[in-house]
């Protein structure tokens, strides 16, 4: 097709290729142009070329790609001439269209993905994809990392957990030489307290604390934090309680490291008359029955029973601490025994292993308990969901006809670890006859009840026994809380490190364990040389 202007600029000709066949001739009325009208022309142009000269430059330096024809540029400033959006754009648009369209679709078995991103780079240069099948191969691969970081995470859950199981060789060590010790020094045996001193352990006036574990190190640590942190450590009377195999280790340790002005009394289970059989049938019956020993002592990771792909990290953590053999210890269960172990206490504070003194504790003892038997921090208020969000529904099966019959999953939980014990109180309930109840109930239905520990029984046998105390009395967390707050911890008069992250173990978390090494006695030879913390 071709146009042809007349030399009188008259009329316009528009032909057929051949110039034969005349398709549209256009006749136009006679026109005067003076030589002022071109002169204006030229002026305007002269006033305007510089401006379109800049933005033409202006839209070459914001170009991803280089324009260096009339073409490319006229591509670039025509939509935005013309007020259009850019083509990206509407790419976008088209190919969130396709993986909305893919996002209900299933990705084939046999599709062969790309090992990583080069490779996919590599294989669009090669295969001319179409937008889904990218789509989909894309799907394929996000699918598949999501797939191999859950399961990697779970790695790490159970190695973690194989190792909050297990007993550091320093502290294994520790309790080596200090029972080769008490055999072969006996300085390592001499009486605790001297005699003078034994009609302090039942004296009232005093204030007395009692602690149950089988780690030495741990219990050195609660002891030396208390007398450090008291403003009368003369006034204080630790019992310690042990189990047999600990029990000339944990002598020989205080034995051999006094800790004058306050009074310290070692214990082992097998030391105590009352702690028969025919007191604690539940928890004999507990440790013999085939069920739990497979429960608690099997194999966990099999045991744990889940499916990766859809349960969350943080219940399989949950479901795997449950199965901690020291549930089933009678030494975790010595708490509810307080009252016949010490019939001549009226008042005692009860510390777990892994807590930290950092304030005087006396005033505990100057509390009301308002003739309620346990003075707790409440664990369903505070900032942090995670540590201090805990209500019934977090630790019982309501699925259960008996616990939904018996139970409200939004009444509020509390914390063990550091609790006050009104004993004189205590004595008058039927909390231990309670305890007993629903665990012997727990193990008939198979566990079914609850699967965490000593505090679900606890919960429901203190019901209406418990005294809230302010929480900087008892801050928790410590062990598997990453984001603790430093300024929190440095304000709470006890630090708890209930988790699995002791301070003591290597997934201990770096920057919360200072709070505990400081109370570490690193001069001892017996820590020296079983190389502690190093």
């Amino acid at each position: 097709m071709q146009l042809h202007f007349s030399h009188s600029m008259r009329s316009i000709t528009i032909s057929s290729n051949n110039g034969f066949t005349d398709l549209m001739k256009i006749k136009v009325a006679a026109r005067h142009i003076s030589y002022r009208t071109i002169f204006h022309t030229i002026l305007i142009l002269a006033f305007l070329l510089p401006f379109v000269f800049i933005l033409t430059a202006l839209v070459t330096l914001e170009g991803v790609n280089k324009c260096s024809s009339i073409d490319c540029l006229g591509r670039r400033l025509g939509p935005k001439l013309l007020g259009r959006g850019d083509d990206s754009e509407r790419f976008l648009r088209d190919f969130s269209m396709v993986l909305e369209q893919v996002n209900s679709e299933e990705v084939p078995d046999n599709l062969q993905l790309p090992e990583n991103f080069e490779q996919l780079i590599s294989e669009m240069k090669s295969n001319k994809y179409k937008a889904k099948e990218f789509a989909i191969i894309l799907k394929g691969m996000m699918e598949r990392s999501e797939r191999e970081i859950r399961e990697s995470k779970f790695q790490e859950l159970m190695n973690k957990h194989f190792a909050a199981t297990s007993i550091p060789k320093g502290i294994h060590c520790l309790s080596l030489r200090l029972t080769d010790e008490y055999s072969s020094n006996a300085h390592a045996r001499k009486q605790l307290p001297s005699p003078e001193l034994l009609p302090l352990l039942s004296d009232n006036s005093y204030h007395h604390f009692i602690v149950s574990t089988d780690n030495i190190l741990a219990a050195s640590v609660v002891v030396t934090s208390a007398i450090q942190s008291s403003l009368r450590p003369e006034k204080i009377v630790f019992h310690v309680i042990t189990d047999k195999k600990t029990y000339a280790g944990m002598h020989s340790w205080f034995a051999l490291n006094p800790v004058s002005p306050s009074i310290v009394e070692v214990k082992g289970i097998h030391h105590f008359d009352w702690l028969t059989r025919d007191n604690v049938p539940v928890l004999e019956a507990m440790e013999n029955h085939n069920g739990v020993r497979n429960y608690y002592h099997g194999n966990h990771v099999a045991g744990a029973n889940v499916n990766v792909s859809v349960t969350s990290p943080r219940v399989f953590a949950s479901k795997l601490q449950a199965r901690s053999p020291k549930y089933i210890s009678l030494l975790n269960h010595i708490r509810i025994y307080l009252p016949e172990l010490f019939p001549n206490l009226d008042k005692v504070v009860f510390l777990d292993d892994d807590i930290v003194i950092q304030r005087d504790l006396s005033p505990l003892w100057d509390i009301d308990l308002g003739g309620k038997v346990n003075g707790a921090v409440e664990t369903c208020k505070g900032e942090d969901s995670w540590v201090m969000g805990k209500r019934f529904k977090i630790y019982f099966n309501f699925s259960h006809p008996l616990v939904a019959k018996n139970l409200d999953p939004e009444e509020c939980a509390w914390a063990f670890g550091m609790n006050i014990f009104d004993l004189r109180a205590w004595r008058k309930t039927d909390i231990r006859e309670t305890y007993h109840s629903w665990l012997k109930e727990n193990l008939n239905s198979n566990l079914s009840l609850w699967k965490l520990g000593t505090l679900p029984p606890a919960l429901i046998a203190f019901r209406g026994q418990i005294h809230p105390i302010d929480p900087s009395w008892h801050m928790l967390g410590l062990g598997y809380q990453k984001n603790t707050s430093i300024q929190s911890v440095k304000k709470a008069a006890v630090i708890h490190y209930n988790g699995q992250s002791k301070p003591w173990l290597e997934i201990g978390f770096d920057h919360l364990r200072p709070f505990w090494s400081k109370y570490v006695n690193y001069s001892n030879d017996f820590v020296k040389n079983c190389h502690i913390m190093e």
